[in-house]
């Protein structure tokens, strides 16, 4: 009896140290990706690719403000799995269809909440989901990725503005180093890359940020990691900042986010591929977010933006004096008329300096004679808006001026995702969509998929974007950072680069210059920007007198597509050179970046199938290496057998048409 006694204890024992450990393991569909979750102590999980461990058991758990931890000694209460396979619509992106093809594993537990994970063939992704029907305050989310060893990362430091590392403009260059040598001082924000060995790359980020603060990482002081920080949710602000436009943060509360009942939270996602050119094509942040809340689409209309503030409104030959005035805009206006753009954009100086009241128009403006002047050549008005001036008087204002006839806002200096601020943006979003407005979302952090969930949302900053070219000492290297962001920042969504100069520097040759501003490296590669970056919105940021001059560039970027059928990533190395192809209906474009190196690149065409193409090449002159603007267009015929030789200068680039 002793002895049977026993047995059931020792059986019973074992079992409570199986369920302790319980484990389950999740693959792509492929099967060349998998993670493995434990259930012990903490829940974790891990990540493989083609039997390489890439991402050790990293723990996962949130702690509510009564102490609860959701991932300690987590209590199962259920499972289930299925697979997706099927393609969504996604307009206004870089393909007109995406392919949506994962496996999910969600995990059920007692009290209340639960975990979903997807594995797709290019990453792993999880996320927090409550189903509580009770309000209740977060603590923190503790979000951890625990390396193999000392991995090197690629990463954008926060630049802290009045040194509140909650308070900045995203908008970075990258630092490479180990992961032992990052600055723990400094946070970083999102998307970042860590190069987990054997050509493998990791890129961290989120997708479906609503109503939740930010993710930002720091390097742990002790161990090969990367530990996850929250903005906490404000507790006290004030008017000031830029021109008395902003909410600046004095004090905040001991929690990140306010629940209000069921819901889930952002997704932790972690891209994983083999080669550079698979992560620069990546999907994951639009597939992963929330689908379109707006049912109506067809008043949504992307296309090219004339604007005034890079080149300081200046206009030459010209009989009147440029600046914020009804003949400068009507000039601006003109232009884009004449080359078929679809809007001009009224950026800061309409409304009247410091008083936050954007139904007040400084007294050299006429806007609603200047909407119906550009209604009248088929030409649309966006209106630049500071954050609080907007955010008072929301509702109003999107009434007021849909009804007038302008076509959307290009909100600027948010500054900041703590929950509060990304509720902003939601809340922007779904009161323009009600009126018909576009939105272009400036200062800002990355898109996270909302211009999947709101597409009347075309554009995003947080991007260290051309304007930085009017102030930058010649230390910045635009030319590197321009074949990073395809593959860090572009991987979370589109960008408000702001890209198009005709004045255009070679190295020791540029010079910050604000009223007459130039771009680093050469003028081919300001047209291939407008292939390579994603920009539903896409501006033409130089004057129209210097367009009108380079007639031949100023072709190709005013018929240039913004949004696309397809797009294919043809070769790419991070931080190195990119090559990427767009179709639009039956036409191709070819773009292509190197860094300060020179490169000679032959291209395939088989992607082009069975049909033959002309058009135009534009590719860097002899001297390209010397004057930057030197530039030379030639027609050339493609097929699938062709084998297009191309070289490129130092910080140059390429741009092919083809119909």
């Amino acid at each position: 009896m002793m002895k049977k006694l026993i047995l059931l204890c020792l059986c019973g024992w074992i079992g409570l140290v199986v369920q302790a450990q319980k484990t389950f393991r999740l693959a792509s569909p492929d099967g060349q990706l998998s993670t493995t979750i434990t259930l012990g102590d903490k829940l974790t999980y891990d990540i493989e690719c083609d039997g390489q461990q890439i991402l050790a058991a990293s723990p996962l758990s949130m702690t509510l403000e009564d102490g609860t931890v959701w991932g300690d000694h987590p209590r199962l209460a259920g499972s289930s799995r299925k697979e997706v396979n099927w393609l969504i619509d996604s307009p206004f992106y870089r393909s007109n269809q995406l392919r949506d093809h994962y496996k999910e594993l969600v995990l059920r537990f007692k009290k209340g909440w639960s975990v979903e994970f997807r594995a797709y063939n290019d990453g792993i992704a999880y996320r927090f989901v409550n189903q509580l029907n009770k309000s209740f305050n977060i603590l923190e989310e503790e979000v951890h990725y625990q390396f193999t060893d000392d991995k090197t990362a690629i990463v954008p430091y926060v630049v802290p503005r009045s040194g509140d590392q909650f308070y900045s403009a995203f908008e970075n260059t990258y630092t490479t180093c180990k992961l032992s040598q990052l600055n723990k001082q400094k946070l970083m924000f999102l998307p970042l890359v860590v190069e987990a060995g054997n050509g493998v790359k990791l890129c961290i980020s989120e997708s479906d940020l609503d109503n939740f603060p930010g993710l930002y990482l720091s390097g742990a002081k002790a161990g090969n990691c990367l530990t996850g920080v929250h903005a906490p949710y404000p507790a006290g602000k004030r008017q000031g900042g830029h021109n008395n436009l902003q909410m600046i943060v004095e004090k905040r509360e001991n929690y990140i986010a306010k629940v209000e009942g069921p819901r889930t939270f952002p997704w932790r996602m972690s891209i994983v591929t083999t080669c550079d050119k698979d992560l620069a094509a990546s999907n994951l942040t639009y597939l992963l977010a929330s689908p379109s809340r707006v049912k109506d689409l067809s008043w949504i209309k992307p296309g090219k933006v004339a604007w005034e503030w890079w080149s300081d409104w200046n206009l030459d030959g010209v009989d009147f004096e440029t600046g914020v005035n009804n003949d400068t805009y009507k000039a601006y206006i003109d232009f884009a008329a004449a080359h078929k753009l679809e809007y001009v954009l009224l950026d800061e100086g309409w409304a009247v300096n410091l008083k936050a009241d954007l139904m007040q128009v400084v007294k050299e403006i006429n806007l609603k004679e200047l909407v119906d002047y550009a209604a009248a050549k088929n030409v649309g008005i966006i209106l630049w808006a500071g954050y609080y001036a907007f955010d008072r008087d929301m509702e109003n204002l999107c009434r007021h001026y849909s009804e007038m006839g302008v076509k959307g806002f290009k909100v600027d200096f948010m500054d900041r995702d703590d929950q509060e601020m990304v509720a902003f943006n939601y809340r922007a979003a779904a009161t323009c969509a009600k009126y018909n407005l576009l939105l272009d979302l400036h200062g800002m952090y990355k898109p996270s998929g909302m211009n999947r969930t709101y597409p009347n949302v075309l554009n995003f900053e947080g991007v260290h974007g051309l304007e930085n070219m009017k102030w930058s000492p010649d230390s910045v290297d635009q030319v590197k950072y321009d074949v990073m962001v395809p593959f860090l920042r572009q991987v979370a969504g589109p960008l408000d680069y702001t890209q198009g100069s005709m004045r255009n520097a070679v190295a020791g040759s540029y010079f910050p210059c604000n009223a007459e501003p130039m771009s680093q490296g050469t003028r081919c590669r300001q047209l291939a920007l407008y292939v390579v970056f994603d920009s539903p919105l896409n501006m033409l940021c130089d004057t129209p007198s210097n367009y009108e001059r380079e007639t031949e560039c100023t072709d190709f970027i005013a018929g240039i597509p913004t949004v696309w059928d397809e797009t294919r990533v043809l070769d790419a190395k991070l931080g190195e050179y990119i090559i990427i192809a767009r179709r639009k209906g039956d036409n191709w474009y070819i773009g292509g970046l190197t860094d300060r190196m020179a490169r000679d690149f032959e291209i395939d065409c088989s992607f082009l199938g069975d049909k033959e193409y002309t058009g135009d090449l534009y590719k860097d002159g002899v001297n390209a290496h010397r004057i930057g603007k030197d530039f030379k267009r030639e027609s050339v015929r493609l097929n699938k057998q062709t084998k297009l030789k191309l070289h490129l200068a130092p910080g140059g680039g390429f741009a092919v048409r083809l119909r």
